[in-house]
């Protein structure tokens, strides 16, 4: 397929694709300037190959579409926290400090994202319809409202994933600046809350845990593989970051995996949160 023939088939899966790759014209035409047969030969593949990574989600979704998938997973934190906080188990001061924040932040991304979206922001709908949540995911955490440990677990699934899943939205959001730059905002403040908790689990002994996650699943509790599926990647941008100079030799495979944190589809991110009755 020629390079014509792929603009067409991304503009059938895309009506928009005209206007959000306007601004990147100019780039494109001074990649061709140079007259080198070999870039103009290689333009095909590239736009197949972010044509596969950006619309590899189904059909592509709206900007609607995005922010209500964003507003699901915040009323579910912000319940979390809301209930966290409101429950009898024995924080300490400073770990009540911080949950108290972050509670406050949680339902400020809610009250923000229901204000964009207007009329059409999705109800706080879940499996039952009754405006709870299983916090226990199925039986999985039992003791999640009864033991800090498992609550701070649970946590730190939430926010590594809210990172990814944020991130894995951002693409579809590249047409509208103004939308973009207000989810990156959240989604920065979602990675120090992220930070934050697991610096909370490493201080109560989670030896494992650091503020940044290191491998596939530095948890130490299985049952949240599925949240780190891929953040064991070792390429980025068609690099592979072991093979780079470091500081002692090679990229180490820890650091390479550290350095780099992997989007999660909406198709898993829906499937993760589930079983912790998000309808």
């Amino acid at each position: 397929m020629n390079l014509f023939g792929l603009i067409e088939e991304i503009e059938k899966a895309d009506p928009e694709f005209q206007d959000r790759i306007s601004p990147r014209r100019d780039a494109i035409k001074n990649i061709t300037s140079f007259g080198s047969k070999v870039a103009v030969a290689a333009l095909p593949f590239a736009f197949s190959t972010l044509f596969k990574k950006a619309y590899g989600q189904t059909a592509t979704p709206t900007v609607n579409d995005v922010l209500n998938y964003a507003l699901k997973l915040e009323y579910l934190e912000a319940a979390f926290y809301n209930a966290g906080v409101a429950s009898s188990l024995g924080f300490s001061a400073a770990e009540k400090s911080y949950l108290v924040t972050i509670q406050g932040h949680e339902n400020a991304h809610v009250a923000f994202l229901k204000s964009v979206l207007g009329s059409a922001a999705v109800a706080q709908n879940t499996q039952g319809n009754n405006g709870t949540y299983d916090f226990t995911a199925g039986g999985t955490f039992p003791t999640v409202l009864s033991n800090v440990d498992t609550y701070f677990a649970v946590a730190q699934a939430f926010e590594d994933t809210g990172v990814r899943a944020y991130k894995g939205q951002a693409g579809f959001l590249a047409g509208n600046q103004v939308v973009l730059t207000a989810a990156l905002d959240i989604h920065s403040v979602e990675a120090r809350h992220a930070s934050a908790i697991r610096q909370i689990r490493r201080s109560r002994g989670a030896t494992t845990t650091k503020p940044w996650i290191s491998g596939a699943n530095d948890t130490g509790i299985a049952a949240v593989n599925g949240n780190y599926a891929g953040e064991d990647n070792l390429v980025q941008g068609g690099v592979t970051i072991t093979t780079l100079a470091g500081v002692n030799g090679n990229v180490a495979t820890l650091a390479a995996t550290e350095s780099f944190d992997e989007p999660l589809t909406s198709a898993q991110v829906v499937a993760l949160v589930a079983p912790f009755g998000v309808k």
